[in-house]
């Protein structure tokens, strides 16, 4: 059974920047919903591959029995895509990167700075609901994209991803409204780059 990833932070932690009735909604509502949608999907697969893990599952949705595989792209996209987002949010995130993650994106972005007008172009540009992503290709260069819905990098095969933007209405619309950039631009004042460069490193070892 998959679960929920356990937040080390208090709903109220990301304030101002991402507000209480978000953070509440979001996690409590939206992932929840998701995660108990994958399951009741899963329950209909076989018990190999209720034996997987997402990641597997996402990479090869084309080997799942027809009639559940819209159900585990999407809700099976919604669980993973919200753990990570979660998972890479800090009370006292922002800042810069540093150490070898850091030297990366130098090489692959030019800078940290321009890296980040290129994440959230991808992720202000994107047509209705979907994701802007900071991944590692197969090649171990960092590659920004956007997909959309509840889709990621691991569908396609076009990279493994170690950072999303959740774009989607729910995650910024009760504070920000439509105004989507100025939600883009305050989430990189959450951003736990610790925990980001702790996925590089894990997925240049799989790689």
């Amino acid at each position: 059974m998959f679960t929920q990833i356990e937040l080390s932070y208090e709903f109220s932690a990301l304030e101002p920047h991402i507000d209480t009735l978000t953070m509440e909604t979001h996690y409590s509502k939206h992932h929840a919903a998701y995660t108990k949608n994958l399951n009741a999907a899963m329950e209909k697969a076989s018990q190999k591959d209720q034996e997987r893990d997402i990641e597997f599952l996402l990479k090869h949705l084309d080997a799942l029995p027809e009639d559940i595989r819209t159900a585990v792209r999407n809700n099976g996209g919604g669980f993973y895509n919200h753990n990570l987002y979660f998972g890479t949010m800090a009370p006292h995130g922002g800042g810069t990167p540093t150490g070898a993650f850091a030297s990366q994106i130098a090489r692959d972005f030019g800078s940290f700075d321009l890296f980040k007008e290129r994440l959230s172009a991808a992720s202000i540009g994107r047509f209705g609901s979907g994701w802007g992503w900071l991944s590692v290709g197969d090649d171990k260069k960092l590659v920004v994209s956007s997909t959309p819905n509840q889709d990621n990098p691991l569908m396609d095969g076009s990279g493994h991803p170690i950072l999303g933007i959740d774009v989607w209405e729910h995650a910024y619309y009760l504070k920000y409204k439509n105004l989507r950039p100025d939600y883009v631009k305050a989430f990189w004042n959450v951003v736990d780059w610790k925990a980001v460069a702790s996925l590089y490193e894990k997925t240049l070892e799989q790689l």
